[in-house]
């Protein structure tokens, strides 16, 4: 392992996705709007990659796109903020980057982007993801 990590860092995230989010639309009117449900639209992008052949490196700016998009869901919509791993985490989640939820959590959503490319299964779909996920924010009844 040699060399700078010149990855983001959690204050540049939300900028990364809406950088992502710009360029992604630019053509097209994806409803990537930062709501629970555009993460239907994310599994579709990654299995779109996947079917039309890419490898991990040709699709690495639009897989870290997806993620930092992810990502931004979980910090607007479950109450989440964006963390820099320590050397462990870093370790262990293979990411410099990722999001703390309310209750202490930590979650990987770049990784989470990468397994769904690689695996693309229905275990690994970020809506499912999204609807799974312990330690968001409850929003009260009323």
């Amino acid at each position: 392992m040699g060399g700078v990590d010149t990855r983001p860092c959690a204050g540049e995230m939300r900028a990364c996705a809406a950088a992502f989010v710009a360029r992604a639309t630019v053509r097209t009117r994806l409803p990537l709007d930062y709501s629970e449900r555009s993460l239907r639209v994310v599994d579709f992008l990654i299995d779109g990659l996947r079917k039309g052949g890419a490898d991990r490196e040709r699709a690495r700016d639009a897989l870290f796109g997806l993620g930092a998009y992810v990502g931004e869901v979980l910090v607007r919509r479950a109450g989440a903020v964006w963390v820099d791993f320590d050397a462990g985490q870093r370790a262990y989640f293979g990411q410099p980057t990722g999001v703390r939820m309310p209750d202490g959590r930590v979650w990987n959503p770049l990784g989470r982007v990468l397994n769904r490319f690689e695996v693309g299964g229905p275990e690994d779909s970020l809506q499912t993801f999204w609807l799974t996920l312990h330690g968001r924010a409850r929003r009260e009844a009323g």
